[in-house]
């Protein structure tokens, strides 16, 4: 549905290639190619005797602990193939500890002068009834920065689950409010769908409605071009101006998380999360 989901992943596979840690890197996908089930054969096992597989997902839940295990045909932390072939199985990018500074300096970066005591931080994530797990990350991180008393407020919400996002007049009182999309890459959800619901962008009569609506206080722009949408802050909403930043997975640190996700699993021999 849109083919900017994938950048990010791809960007950061390429920066960790040029760096030549390992012997080869690759990317395989859900919903692109190279698909998850053909993955298992990217890697020649006469030269490639170990593979790292690092989930570039916020967080654990249904696709993390169901679809990839089972479409690698993964059977725990680590998998040893028929070819002698070693899987080794790591935490999901979302899991780092380093997921608070940059979520951090990406909100510094889209509202570099507000005052952090006037402002509210919302960290916005999906939300879903597949896997509570889905929610579990935002409020983590959210929890995290609260407790460096460096915002007014700090508020993990969702576009499919209270708190919702959608709410976000009635849940802040602050005059500036900073909202950082706690996904992976920029694509329908934080070019459209959660502009929408925060009220800066019309729906799109092409696509399905999005859960909850704006309500008719809430100033509401033109469409405009992918990408133009993080480029017009502050937006000036009931006197009150709203900081939209890109999703933070397309952040260029990623890359240092993905290679450190592989070198932690050496170090704990295993996967907390689990494969079941």
């Amino acid at each position: 549905m849109n083919p900017d989901s994938s950048a990010p992943t791809l960007a950061h596979a390429a920066e960790i290639r040029g760096r030549i840690v390992f012997a080869d890197v690759a990317c395989a996908f859900w919903k692109e190619e190279p698909s998850l089930r053909d993955a298992i054969f990217l890697f020649d096992p006469e030269s490639v005797r170990e593979v790292y597989v690092v989930p570039n997902f916020i967080s654990e839940g249904y696709f993390t602990q169901t679809v990839i295990p089972r479409e690698l045909e993964l059977n725990g932390s680590t998998t040893e193939r028929s070819n002698g072939q070693i899987w080794k199985y790591c935490e999901p990018v979302g899991n780092h500890p380093s997921m608070t500074d940059l979520l951090l300096a990406r909100a510094h970066e889209v509202a570099p002068d507000v005052d952090p005591g006037e402002t509210s931080l919302l960290i916005v994530a999906h939300g879903t009834d597949l896997n509570e797990n889905s929610a579990v990350a935002a409020k983590r991180e959210a929890e995290k920065i609260r407790a460096l008393r460096k915002y007014a407020a700090v508020l993990n919400v969702y576009m499919e689950e209270p708190p919702l996002v959608s709410d976000w007049q009635k849940l802040t009182t602050t005059q500036n409010v900073v909202v950082v999309p706690f996904f992976i890459s920029d694509g329908l959800h934080s070019y459209e769908d959660i502009p929408v619901l925060l009220g800066i962008e019309r729906k799109s009569s092409t696509r399905r409605r999005s859960p909850g609506r704006p309500t008719a206080r809430q100033a509401i722009t033109p469409r405009t071009p992918r990408g133009e949408v993080f480029r017009r802050n502050p937006y000036k909403i009931d006197g009150r101006s709203l900081f939209y930043a890109p999703s933070i997975g397309t952040d260029a640190g990623f890359a240092d998380i993905i290679i450190e996700q592989a070198a932690e699993f050496d170090v704990e021999g295993s996967r907390h999360g689990g494969t079941s």
